[in-house]
């Protein structure tokens, strides 16, 4: 018996949610007594016996080319024929774009119960109980699986990776999955930025900047924090900013360590994509601005002086820190 975490990587490089949902893994292997973690790669990657030092035994690697584009039913099947292989008891996977579009078929097909977004280890007092917030983060709830299969998928930047030292075995995997449905014809990758999914850090702004000629100081911030940038959906929507930027509801949700938001009055829609970040600033000329009622820290002011300052004592800060 084990418990299956299934690896989201890109170029060959696993990314840190799947390396935050092995050492989530790791830590409910343990209070399950002494489970064995088992990771499961689909496509081509490298260096996977390296998975050892994030809490996996062993890692399934199903090296077939015709992973390496995503298909959800393809990879559904795989995961669906790793759990049989090693008898997992519980499936991790991460909670973005990709864990969304698994997490739901891999539970169908296994019969199995599902919470998405997870944010804590399962209490397993007398059950299997996992917490996940709700109401756009308003509130939390427990969702109790009793099901023998148990799928998790756990929200990003919500558990700590931890490294736990060793090496994985690496094994062959062959699973039998059918053509692919989906033929991808072209992919474009974004170079030189922080995905917003894994940032810890994101700087973001909305229509408060009046135009997308503003946007200067903002990259600035981000910049000199080291930080990802992001937008409302209206600034898309106009072509201020990329599509790839827009947080929400309906675009991109964040859980950042901190997430700064510049000049966005905090609409419901936008909220219910950033409610899961640690801590919270705004910046709205408005004092009632809806977003300062989610705030952790709120600054009262034009964002067109604010900014600028705000960034001369960054650069301060980071010069007397160096």
């Amino acid at each position: 018996m084990s418990v299956l975490v299934y690896i989201d990587h890109s170029g060959g490089n696993v990314k840190k949610s799947s390396h935050e949902a092995l050492t989530y893994a790791g830590k409910l292997a343990a209070a399950m007594g002494g489970k064995e973690v088992v990771a499961l790669v689909l496509g081509s990657a490298d260096g996977l016996d390296a998975l050892g030092n994030y809490h996996a035994a062993k890692v399934l690697h199903a090296a077939d080319a015709s992973f390496d584009s995503f298909d959800a039913a393809m990879h559904t099947k795989a995961i669906e024929a790793a759990v049989n292989a090693c008898g997992a008891e519980v499936v991790i996977l991460s909670h973005n774009s990709t864990g969304k579009a698994v997490a739901p078929r891999v539970s169908a097909r296994l019969k199995a119960g599902l919470v998405s977004g997870a944010i804590e280890l399962p209490n397993l007092d007398g059950g299997f109980t996992v917490r996940k917030s709700v109401f756009s983060g308003k509130g939390f709830a427990n969702y109790s699986i009793d099901s023998a299969i148990k799928v998790i998928s756990l929200n990003p930047n919500s558990f700590p990776v931890s490294q736990s030292g060793g090496s994985a075995s690496v094994e062959a995997f062959s699973p039998s999955v059918g053509e692919a449905r989906i033929k991808v014809l072209e992919t474009q990758k974004l170079s030189d930025s922080i995905p917003l999914p894994e940032a810890e850090l994101v700087v973001s702004a909305g229509r408060g900047l009046k135009g997308p000629e503003n946007w200067d100081m903002v990259l600035e911030m981000a910049d000199i924090l080291g930080a990802a940038t992001a937008c409302s959906r209206p600034v898309a929507d106009i072509g201020w900013r990329p599509h790839h930027e827009h947080v929400g509801q309906t675009g991109i949700t964040v859980s950042p360590n901190l997430y700064i938001a510049i000049g966005i009055s905090g609409a419901i829609q936008h909220l219910a994509g950033v409610n899961s970040s640690k801590v919270i600033v705004v910046i709205n000329k408005d004092p009632e601005a809806p977003f300062f009622k989610a705030a952790d820290y709120g600054i009262v002011g034009d964002a067109f002086e604010v900014v600028p300052k705000l960034n001369k004592a960054l650069k301060l800060h980071k010069a007397q820190s160096n």
